[in-house]
């Protein structure tokens, strides 16, 4: 989205707002990445979720997956 040659705003200014989502899920989110890409191929191990935190977390994969 970011590098297509289309018009969107997103790739004009090269930055994506979640309005809908919260700072402190979208954090979460990409702490999810990271750990993620780091645990990849190694060691399982289980990411760690405050359960305050998961119905928001459960709203925001669905929003993000449509």
């Amino acid at each position: 989205m970011l590098t297509s040659p289309g018009s969107f705003a997103e790739a004009q200014h090269g930055e994506v707002t979640f309005p809908e989502i919260s700072t402190t899920i979208l954090e979460k989110i990409c702490q999810y990445f990271h750990w993620s890409l780091q645990y990849a191929s190694g060691k399982e191990t289980e990411f760690p979720i405050e359960p305050e935190l998961t119905l928001e977390l459960m709203m925001a994969a669905n929003y993000l997956h449509t």
